[in-house]
């Protein structure tokens, strides 16, 4: 996909040079937009592609109410680099992969939600960045893969935000396979949210996801992404009492007793980021 024909409608408030590995802007709905660019290399996550990407999502954190990861190029991203692998030293080589854990856990740890626009291929380590997102929107032409079995490098850790996203019979298709899977099947899967038929209505669509959810209570978004990752982890008891409690403590908000009050006068709310 063009980068021209990705940028959203609305006027720009941010933005950064295109010789940069990503592009960054923020509209003035607040939902920043992080582009992977260096679609000759199929933006591949080398580790200053990792460190940019960090960078990039944890500057956004601080002051968007939505962050959209995209592409330019007709891939995603495709993993690792597989030349810098190759030619580092192991201890590189775990700086690069612990590097890579840490971007993937920034993204799934986040409290801003995140979503991931795929209009083309995704493979091992980008498919692993789809997977930790919140969201996962793409084209009906997007495919996804984890083919490093085929090279003899398996993929182990584009496995773990995988298994946890699909069903473990899927996860483990693609890993021992290494056979890429369509659209279709990664959101039968759970791979990703919803699938659009070309790339302009992914665009389109893309915008108007990021925007609605921009358009919601801040804190409220926040506080209840947190409390979603927490209670998955713990037991079905212990993930009901702790949400009855995040529940109160939401009704406590300012806009928690603002959306109930609208609701009741039959208006729409007026949130306190918004005044």
């Amino acid at each position: 996909m063009m980068l021209s024909r990705m940028l959203p409608r609305t006027t720009l408030l941010t933005t950064r040079g295109l010789s940069a590995l990503t592009t960054t802007m923020t509209t003035p709905d607040d939902v920043s937009y992080i582009t992977l660019n260096n679609p000759a290399r199929r933006n591949p996550l080398s580790l200053d592609m990792l460190n940019t990407l960090i960078s990039d999502i944890e500057s956004a954190s601080s002051h968007s109410k939505c962050i959209v990861i995209r592409s330019t190029g007709n891939v995603f991203s495709s993993g690792h680099d597989l030349k810098e692998l190759a030619a580092a030293s192991q201890e590189v080589q775990y700086s690069i992969f612990n590097r890579c854990n840490d971007l993937m856990l920034l993204v799934a740890k986040s409290s801003a939600p995140i979503l991931a626009s795929v209009d083309g291929f995704a493979t091992a380590a980008g498919c692993q960045l789809v997977a930790a997102c919140h969201m996962a929107l793409c084209s009906q032409r997007s495919k996804f893969a984890t083919p490093g079995v085929n090279i003899g490098l398996f993929c182990s850790t584009p496995g773990v935000q995988l298994g946890r996203a699909v069903n473990r019979k899927l996860a483990m298709d693609m890993l021992l396979t290494g056979e890429p899977i369509t659209s279709d099947a990664a959101l039968k899967g759970g791979l990703v949210s919803r699938v659009y038929e070309s790339s302009e209505k992914l665009e389109v669509e893309t915008e108007r996801i990021a925007n609605l959810i921009a358009s919601k209570s801040s804190p409220v978004v926040r506080l209840g992404i947190n409390n979603f990752n927490s209670q998955m982890r713990k037991s079905l008891v212990d993930a009901a009492e702790q949400s009855s409690e995040v529940m109160v403590r939401n009704l406590e908000l300012e806009d928690g007793k603002e959306g109930l009050t609208a609701f009741l006068e039959k208006r729409h709310p007026s949130w306190q980021q918004d005044k």
